[in-house]
């Protein structure tokens, strides 16, 4: 289990594993349940401020890895044709390019040209040059399984990725050949099935997309330097213990089974039972075996099950018909054009046993992860989100149901398949969700008696991470701590995109619900003003825009590093900004600004930071100078920024000439355009107290009004909750 929430501890000795952090950094800090941080190795968020500089270099932890510069070794892609190794040779190749690591691709002669067909990608996001200059640093070698090609030893390999097919003889006999060859060489595995234990090297199983996924479940003993360098580089590894398809797949492998099942007692088709499914948590699994590819995620899913079956039993045993599908590798859905002739409607109580068929194993495969402690909470939440596609995680799901309903919802799933109850159910679990670390699975709070840090740990706000905010201010204000940061965790939340829309689903069809999201967004977001003598939001990924900015703008300063986007999207969606954007950022700016801060909000249009400096952010520089910045804020040193007081009066004179509006031609846009600038000539128009019901009302009225059921909002709704 993860430590005690709330209890003093000193920050462990990270001097071996933190390669930037020096000794006399070590501080006494309190947190309301571990970071995240923490489990790589690298410390506290609030250490981070503190230092000035993130825990681990760069180019040290290239260094640490691939040697130094005149002795850098090579990362060796076994399997590199294959749709993992080719992904994760283009993916780590154009971040290892600038370091001189040259990247050895590795596979059997006459395989399918895999990494061939990753340069138009590779193009589009680098441009020609940029590609060219990747694929230089990516040399492909041949082999015929048994022996190393005799040119491999000429690129000194320092670590070994394995991407070879799922068979635990092949892989081991794999690892033998590269040890007898290179004794020190680091092995870790893309399995997404096999403990290490099984194995005998390290896992780091890449989730899908390969390409652009970054997230990475990680089976090792104490965080490696290869794990800190994939997290230096900008993935995101995420810690899990070492048992069989660790987290991911068994969420993603189990859900699979969960929709097989059904069919096989309903022949519902599978795609339409893959829109109940959407409807129900989020994700495709089938859609999403066919994109993977048929033939080799059918192979993966049933070795998973497989081996989960013969450790578990009846939960995750597959049926023979899975087998036949991997065999016959055909795709789950049928061409299009069969879809309306079986297009399958369940009633109400169809739909419930439908969702008890779904929900029930889904919970059973949860007890089973957190009874073997197979992850950090925050961990195994995030998983499911980042990289199976659910609209919330699984620990999340279950808290908003509550104990007493999901056990329940098992106990009826075990009437209608009996053989499950036998095995892997383990309901006390649930006595722990009043624990911080099951409460705060998105928002985490640190302090060092003096400063707090808020850091929020998923990239778009909901009403989880709004009501996971207002708790964890309430243990800063019953620690009496005055002072606040207020940023992403430096794990999960890498940019901030804003609200996230599901929650405006209700919204669409009872106005009073917008209303309730609107007004009690904005009064959380006012604590961050109201309620601490300084309060200092940071922002250090790559973009914060709509609702996050929003929230942010609360504090009393904003810093910001100089090239992250900064915007309010709202308008090409179109809703209102319900977060007090169209009248707070007015309140703060200087009346020279106002008509920047209309085009901000009606052309929807990002702008860098450094641009916005003055009127939206306080102050934006490098990472480091954006770090010690906010430190100096927080403690109260000396930092060069007047405070840009809030106006609660009335304000008048907001501009609506052409200069400032930006140009559309289409009706939703016009009519969104004229919906925001009515919101913010009638909130600023009023006093600050009265400014909230205005905004929320104003917000909520349109999200049930027709353009947005008809905009991008409204046909996310159609998609997914229609069925």
């Amino acid at each position: 289990m993860p430590p005690e929430a709330g209890r003093n501890r000193v920050s462990p000795d990270r001097r071996q594993v933190n390669l930037a952090e020096k000794p006399e950094t070590i501080v006494m800090i309190k947190s309301l349940r571990q970071s995240t941080l923490e489990t790589l190795g690298l410390g506290s968020v609030l250490s981070i401020f503190k230092n000035g500089r993130l825990p681990v270099d760069t180019t040290e932890a290239v260094c640490r890895v691939f040697g130094g510069a005149s002795e850098r070794g090579s990362l060796v892609i076994s399997g590199a044709n294959g749709i993992v190794g080719a992904g994760k040779a283009m993916q780590l190749g154009s971040r290892l390019a600038s370091f001189g690591v040259p990247v050895v691709a590795l596979d059997f002669a006459g395989s399918p040209d895999g990494i061939g067909q990753k340069f138009a990608g590779l193009k589009n996001t680098f441009g020609t040059e940029g590609a060219a200059r990747i694929m230089q640093n990516i040399i492909r070698l041949n082999y015929d399984g048994k022996n190393l090609p005799a040119d491999l030893k000429n690129f000194r390999p320092r670590f070994l990725l394995e991407a070879v097919p799922e068979i635990l003889e092949i892989k081991k006999a794999h690892y033998a050949i590269f040890r007898a060859a290179f004794p020190d060489i680091e092995i870790r595995s893309v399995t997404s099935g096999f403990p290490g234990a099984e194995l005998g090297v390290g896992i780091t199983h890449p989730a899908f997309p390969h390409e652009i996924n970054k997230v990475w479940e990680v089976v090792e003993k104490t965080p490696s330097a290869v794990t800190q360098l994939f997290w230096a580089l900008g993935m995101i590894p995420v810690c899990v213990s070492d048992h069989w398809s660790f987290v991911l797949d068994v969420l993603f492998c189990g859900l699979t089974l969960a929709g097989l099942r059904y069919h096989l007692n309903s022949n519902m088709p599978f795609w339409r039972i893959d829109k109940y499914i959407r409807k129900l948590l989020g994700p495709n699994p089938f859609r999403a075996h066919d994109a993977i590819g048929a033939k080799g995620a059918n192979f993966l899913t049933w070795s998973c099950l497989h081996h989960l079956g013969k450790a578990y039993g009846g939960l995750f045993t597959p049926p023979e018909q899975l087998k036949n599908t991997v065999d016959g590798g055909q795709n789950w859905y049928p061409l299009n054009h069969f879809r309306p002739l079986v297009n399958w409607q369940l009633d109400p109580l169809e739909e419930q046993e439908f969702n008890t068929r779904i929900l029930g194993p889904l919970y059973q495969m949860a007890s089973l992860m957190l009874h073997e402690n197979r992850a950090h909470y925050a961990n195994m939440n995030i998983i499911g989100e980042l990289c199976a596609q659910f609209r919330r995680g699984v620990l999340a799901e279950i808290r908003a149901r509550g104990a007493d309903a999901v056990i329940g919802t098992v106990t009826a799933y075990h009437k209608l398949e009996p053989q499950v109850a036998k095995s892997a159910w383990y309901p006390r679990v649930f006595d722990r969700m009043d624990t911080p670390e099951w409460q705060q699975l998105y928002v985490n709070a640190e302090h060092d008696g003096t400063v707090g840090v808020l850091t929020i740990g998923r990239e778009s706000y909901n009403t989880d991470v709004d009501g996971e905010l207002n708790r964890a201010i309430d243990w800063l204000k019953s620690e009496r701590i005055q002072k606040v940061i207020l940023c992403g965790d430096f794990h999960f939340s890498t940019q901030m995109v804003g609200a996230d829309t599901s929650a405006f689903f209700p919204a669409l069809k009872d106005e009073s619900k917008g209303y309730e999201v609107s007004y009690q967004w904005s009064k959380t977001a006012r604590r961050l003003n109201d309620e601490f003598k300084t309060s200092v939001g940071c922002v250090t990924g790559k973009r914060c825009l709509g609702g996050m900015l929003e929230l942010m703008m609360h504090c009393h300063y904003l810093v910001a590093v100089s090239d992250c986007d900064l915007g309010m999207p709202e308008v090409t969606l179109p809703v209102i900004p319900g977060m007090e954007g169209c009248h707070w950022p007015f309140r703060r700016a200087h009346k020279k600004d106002w008509p920047r801060l209309v085009k901000l909000l009606l052309g929807g249009r990002f702008i860098k930071a450094k641009e916005a400096t003055g009127w939206l952010v306080d102050d934006a520089g490098s990472l480091e100078n954006t770090l010690k910045k906010v430190w100096r804020i927080a403690v109260g040193e000396d930092h060069g920024l007047a405070l840009r007081p809030l106006n609660a009066d009335p304000i008048s004179g907001i501009p609506t000439d052409a200069a400032c509006m930006a140009v559309a031609d289409d009706p939703v846009t016009l009519a969104a355009q004229k919906a925001i600038l009515d919101n913010i000539i009638a909130s600023c128009g009023v006093t600050l107290n009265e400014a909230i019901d205005r905004q929320a009302r104003h917000s909520a009225g349109f999200m049930s009004g027709d353009y947005c059921r008809g905009g991008a909002i409204g046909q996310q709704y159609a998609k997914t909750m229609k069925v």
